[in-house]
């Protein structure tokens, strides 16, 4: 699966800043991988969530959050997930690959990345197998979701990439 045309044109332009904008502008947003919401909402599998995924007791509930707020805590919310990332991560890899890792990371938990077959692979040389093992991460109460599996696709793609021109 491809990744849409608009996602792909923010995320070269946001090549520059890094791997951390480049994951930001992948979940974030009205075209991020994620999906905006501004009031909480209970998700698949029973957690309060609101903007791009955020969950945790610091959600307001009846609240309506605004762009500002939804762009401060993405933002918050990855800066552990890039250290887990960055800390375990002990081969190189270029912003893309990095980013794909941040947004599945952001979306499974740093201790499911910490125990995937998917970091022993990349660790161990074979980032093919690495990407691969993405597809497998596609349930969510139990269940396939169509969403999971496209966004699975999509870290797939960036994880495989070479640079801009791969996506």
């Amino acid at each position: 699966m491809a990744i849409p045309q608009a996602l792909r044109r923010k995320l070269i332009a946001a090549a520059g800043g890094g791997a951390l904008m480049i994951a930001t502008v992948l979940l974030s947003g009205r075209t991020g991988i994620e999906g905006r919401v501004y009031e909480p909402y209970l998700d698949v599998t029973g957690v309060l969530t609101v903007c791009d995924g955020h969950t945790g007791a610091d959600i307001g509930r009846g609240k309506r959050y605004t762009d500002a707020e939804c762009d401060s805590l993405i933002w918050t919310d990855l800066q552990p997930v890039r250290r887990t990332v960055d800390d375990l991560v002990s081969v190189p890899l270029n912003e893309y690959q990095r980013a794909a890792l941040y947004s599945f990371t952001y979306n499974v938990g740093t201790e499911a990345f910490s125990k995937s077959t998917l970091l022993k692979k990349l660790n161990a040389g074979d980032q093919s197998g690495a990407c691969d093992e993405l597809r497998r991460w596609k349930l969510a109460g139990g269940k396939k979701w169509k969403g999971l599996i496209k966004r699975r696709e999509i870290e797939r793609s960036l994880c495989l990439a070479g640079g801009a021109d791969d996506l």
